[in-house]
């Protein structure tokens, strides 16, 4: 059993960054890979970055040059630095454990890019 508990987020003007954090309880987190997600109001859930348990990333195409995902296993947690945020980039911003076939989600925390 994981537990996962997201922070970080907030109010930030358009061209703004943030970084959140998500820290794991549990036992096993190196072995999972960690992703994050965003549900925006109307809209699915969707990935926005993933990293593996030998640190490999992915990127879908809104976070590509401008998120970065990172771990931390010492310290059971996950990072996402965002940088040059954008309006579309509001969302509530899930964090996710998977190693097939358990799958773990966090309460998320939402991101407001706004002026």
């Amino acid at each position: 059993q994981v537990q996962l508990v997201e922070s970080g987020g907030g109010w930030v003007e358009p061209g703004g960054s943030l970084r959140l954090s998500c820290a794991a309880s549990g036992n096993g987190f190196s072995f999972y890979t960690m992703g994050w997600y965003r549900q925006a109001p109307g809209k699915q859930r969707e990935l926005v970055a993933q990293i593996t348990r030998v640190g490999s990333t992915t990127y879908e195409n809104p976070a590509k040059g401008r998120f970065t995902i990172s771990r931390d296993n010492a310290k059971k947690s996950v990072y996402l630095q965002m940088n040059s945020l954008k309006p579309e980039d509001t969302a509530v911003y899930y964090c996710n454990a998977r190693l097939s076939p358990t799958n773990y989600w966090g309460q998320g925390t939402q991101v407001t890019v706004s002026s």
